[in-house]
């Protein structure tokens, strides 16, 4: 293990010998997430047709097409192949881009396409629909004249995605952009035949953008059944920031109520800048795929391994937080003050029976780091930090005063699924708010 700390607020520059500052750069033991496609390709949809891999992305600059990628694997390596709609319908804008492809295939083994295109009567986006007998398409508009969905009232609508249920029953997914007309971005779910074009009964609501961490935009839906119920996918902020995320909402029944994570799945701070503007996700299995933005412009399509338990997701490269009061103690209290994530930490662990033990949950097992946050004010501290009930190693807490927590980064290798982290007192004294594993 590789042991380095950094201070997240008013640390002093000397460290101890032992300990090597952190980079910005992402962590030694973490694996950070990989580029797939470095040039523009945004909200990217992906299938699996037997054989080979399929990526469909948003078209920027007013290209009116549906940007096609393909990949003999799911780490690639991808080659853009072409566009996979070619003909645009009467009813959108000739001058304007597509947007957010979702492609799924139908019982009979055509294959689905929606899309999002500028409705020329109203101005608004609405989603639209094509098939083909192949994912390399060409697909086809099933309607010259009218979008699938369109509710100008409403802001219109983007962002569609298509969900089979256990029992066979097909969805749409979709946003009404209500945040361009100041009105609510809501999260819908319409339940549609076998051929996905007509619709069965009426949509419900199981999203909207109420939290302060949406800043006002909610969208670009996924949804995944897992056996503890329903995980609802999403993306919050604006797209054109570093704020702009990935978040999930999780329900035990299909229509909700959906009940938000404490914590984004995917930010740009979780992934310590490895991707800027991390969102418009789809997932399959065990797998995640996103965008951010690169260096050059553009925003490219990154992959991750995709992990989960008790039916939450984990995110290899994303730091998941486990705050130290939730875990497992011994001769230790937890203390409340404001100052801390969540309100409290775990204090007094000053004897040598003293210790506080997380069970921590990765996709895959390899590199990961282990970040502490730790609060030392009587002189430099240490813990016996052991993964797994392993040969421990030595966790040196430098003094920079207690309230003022700082962090401590040890590089470590784990296994798949559930290891327990115990931190038990060594020297002196320290209390520990949180760590995030990455």
């Amino acid at each position: 293990m590789r042991i380095r700390t950094a201070a997240i607020a008013g640390a002093a520059l000397c460290l101890a010998a032992t300990l090597l500052p952190a980079s910005p750069a992402h962590a030694a033991g973490t694996v950070a997430p990989a580029v797939q496609i470095n040039r523009d390709f945004p909200d990217p949809d992906i299938v699996f047709d037997g054989t080979t891999w399929h990526a469909y992305a948003t078209s920027s600059g007013g290209i009116g097409t549906v940007p096609h990628a393909t990949a003999p694997e799911p780490d690639g390596p991808w080659t853009i192949v072409g566009n996979a709609l070619d003909h645009k319908p009467a009813w959108a804008r000739a001058n304007h881009g597509f947007w957010a492809p979702d492609v799924s295939q139908r019982p009979d083994g055509s294959w689905l396409l929606y899309f999002t295109g500028r409705h020329t009567a109203s101005g608004r986006m609405c989603l639209g629909a094509a098939t083909a007998a192949s994912p390399n398409g060409p697909f086809i508009p099933t309607s010259e004249d009218t979008p699938l969905v369109c509710n100008p009232d409403e802001g219109g609508d983007i962002d569609p995605s298509s969900f089979v249920d256990s029992d066979g029953k097909r969805y749409l997914l979709y946003k009404n952009d209500g945040n361009a007309v100041q009105k609510p971005a809501i999260l819908w779910l319409q339940e549609v035949d076998e051929t996905g074009l007509n619709f069965i009964g009426e949509r419900t609501e199981l999203l909207r953008n109420s939290a302060p961490t949406d800043q006002g935009v909610i969208e670009a839906p996924t949804l995944v059944k897992r056996p503890e119920g329903y995980v609802l996918f999403f993306s919050a902020g604006v797209y054109t920031k570093g704020t702009y995320h990935t978040s999930y909402a999780r329900s035990a029944t299909l229509r909700g109520t959906y009940t938000r994570a404490y914590r984004p799945l995917l930010t740009t701070e979780s992934v310590d800048g490895a991707v800027n503007g991390p969102g418009g996700q789809d997932v399959i299995d065990n797998r995640i795929w996103f965008h951010g933005h690169l260096a050059q412009g553009g925003r490219g399509m990154y992959t991750a391994k995709l992990g989960w338990f008790g039916g939450n997701p984990v995110m290899r490269g994303s730091r998941v937080r486990y705050e130290a009061e939730r875990g497992k103690l011994n001769d230790c209290v937890v203390r409340q003050t404001s100052t801390a994530s969540e309100g409290e930490v775990v204090a007094k662990i000053d004897n040598p029976t003293s210790w506080v033990e997380s069970t921590v949950h990765v996709p895959v097992g390899g590199d990961y780091t282990v970040h502490i946050s730790y609060a030392a004010g009587y002189g430099d501290a240490s813990h016996a930090m052991s993964i797994n009930g392993g040969k421990p190693v030595t966790v040196n807490y430098p003094d920079r005063g207690w309230e003022n927590w700082s962090e401590v980064s040890v590089d470590v290798r784990l296994k798949a699924g559930a290891n327990t982290i115990r931190l038990t007192h060594l020297s002196r004294w320290a209390e520990i708010d949180q760590i995030e594993v990455a």
